[in-house]
């Protein structure tokens, strides 16, 4: 069971953002069989990694709503208190923030930890510092959502650029509707994925821990508090 699992996941189909560099890779080979051995194997080389690292595999989201899912795969990095990013105007009240760091070889596809509406989403210029180092989340840069529970909660979910990434892509729109679990962007080549939870809901998870994006819940919503 465990290998067939394993290689669902190695053979999982490519998101469509990978295609032009796995064609790309392709007509490397194809053009290393008029040209030479070396960019043969080269472009071959490339395809296959492309196939790899672009692997989107379908992902089963637990059956009840008060789950938060990481949006990531990868490991976390980070567990602290931290205020979202200034451009989604969250207010300035420290919440609890997951960092998942992502790298070359998980998978990348980013999903939505939650269902709701999403009410902003905010791209900031920045730099390309590595993903795992804590200051990644307020210098590199990154394309902030913030996201509206049907309860009237808010949840931010940031994407970060890594040391390598070089392109955020966001499928989504303000005033659309993301689903739990559900593919909301990419981001190509290491990165690092943040959850800024709604107030009052605590992590569940430990630095360290592995993350499956879309299943791993990282925290329990809980009833919202009221306000007195």
């Amino acid at each position: 069971m465990a290998l067939a699992e394993s290689l669902r996941l190695v053979l999982a189909p490519p998101h469509p953002a990978g295609r032009p560099f796995i064609a790309g890779g392709a007509v490397a080979a194809v053009l290393g069989l008029l040209v030479g051995a070396w960019l043969f194997w080269l472009g071959l080389a490339f395809a296959l990694f492309c196939l790899y690292f672009f692997r989107d595999p379908e992902r089963v989201p637990p059956e009840r709503d008060s789950a938060v899912l990481a949006p990531a795969d990868g490991h976390v990095v980070s567990i602290t208190t931290a205020v979202p990013p200034e451009e989604l105007d969250l207010g300035d009240t420290p919440r609890w923030r997951v960092a998942i760091f992502l790298s070359v070889l998980d998978v990348h596809v980013n999903r939505a930890p939650v269902a709701g509406t999403v009410t902003r989403i905010a791209y900031r210029h920045g730099k390309f510092l590595s993903a795992n180092l804590d200051k990644a989340s307020t210098d590199n840069e990154r394309n902030a959502l913030a996201i509206r529970l049907d309860d009237g909660r808010d949840l931010a979910v940031v994407q970060i650029a890594g040391l390598i990434a070089r392109r955020i892509l966001c499928d989504v729109h303000e005033g659309g509707r993301v689903t739990a679990g559900g593919r909301f962007g990419i981001i190509r080549f290491g990165s690092r994925t943040d959850v800024y939870l709604p107030h009052g809901v605590v992590p569940t998870v430990a630095v360290g821990q592995t993350m499956i994006g879309g299943e791993t819940v990282i925290a329990e919503l809980g009833e919202p508090a009221l306000d007195l």
